[in-house]
């Protein structure tokens, strides 16, 4: 998927900082999950341009697991970005697209600490077999122990072997 460039905020301090931005931009819509979370989370200390980037991804019509890693980054936002995050996931409730209020309802959830519910199936209860594991008893014979396998000579305690006869 081609996203379209980013329109610069003029909060950018030099070309570095543009770069940096358009690294982890790209890289929050990769296919891979390791680079989608570390990017999110790296973008949730960036203030308001992280939280434009991060915003912009959760409203896009792009794949639910990059809408994952944006709510993830919007999670992790500290300080006085914390309030606009909570924002952004509560306007992510009333739109009309079906994974935008899935994972926006995730996030709210796992921010005020209630557990996560996820609806019970049919399949994944647990098998059983239709055979039962049983001991088997020893029949007429007793365990043998250690102290009766060593009643056969011992050698002496020390360097010295015995004499020869």
């Amino acid at each position: 998927m081609e996203i379209e460039k980013r329109k610069l905020s003029g909060r950018e301090k030099d070309e570095e900082s543009i770069r940096l931005l358009a690294k982890l931009r790209d890289q929050l819509y990769s296919s891979n999950a390791s680079n989608r979370r570390q990017s999110a989370f790296n973008l949730s200390w960036m203030q308001e341009d992280g939280l434009e980037i991060l915003k912009a991804a959760l409203f896009s019509d792009c794949h639910i697991t990059t809408k994952n890693a944006a709510t993830y980054g919007l999670r992790n936002m500290r300080g006085r970005m914390k309030k606009m995050a909570m924002e952004v996931l509560q306007q992510g409730l009333q739109i009309h697209d079906r994974d935008t209020k899935a994972v926006c309802r995730n996030a709210l959830s796992r921010l005020e600490g209630k557990p996560e519910r996820k609806p019970a199936s049919k399949g994944t209860a647990k098998k059983t077999s239709k055979y039962e594991i049983r001991d088997v008893p020893n029949r007429g014979r007793t365990q043998r122990t250690i102290g009766m396998m060593q009643t056969h000579r011992r050698r002496p305690v020390g360097n010295r072997r015995p004499p020869r006869s």
